[in-house]
């Protein structure tokens, strides 16, 4: 949903390891650890509160995944710590840079 929509919900579109020192990643981790209301094996659901830039070489449309987006080489450039997470980009975005 657009940003300041109630019905808002995250939707998993990548895995990213890269990208983040390893004092950030043991800062997410933690951070996740805390947020988690859900887990479903190695999956967590969180509630929302990190914002990160991605990266990523190619963008497609994907029957395979639910958001219906797939990135290739998905990497974080950056975390967004002055970004709040009502402010985050949206399928729509993403869906804009399909080819």
């Amino acid at each position: 949903g657009a940003p300041g929509d109630p019905e808002r919900r995250l939707v998993p579109f990548a895995k990213a390891y890269s990208g983040l020192t390893d004092e950030e990643m043991r800062r997410v981790d933690a951070i996740v650890r805390k947020t988690t209301v859900e887990k479903f094996g190695p999956v967590r659901s969180v509630t929302p509160t990190l914002v990160f830039e991605l990266g990523f070489e190619g963008i497609a449309a994907s029957s395979r995944h639910k958001s219906g987006i797939a990135v290739r080489f998905p990497r974080m450039l950056r975390w967004r710590h002055d970004k709040p997470v009502d402010e985050a980009d949206t399928l729509e975005t993403l869906r804009a840079l399909l080819p």
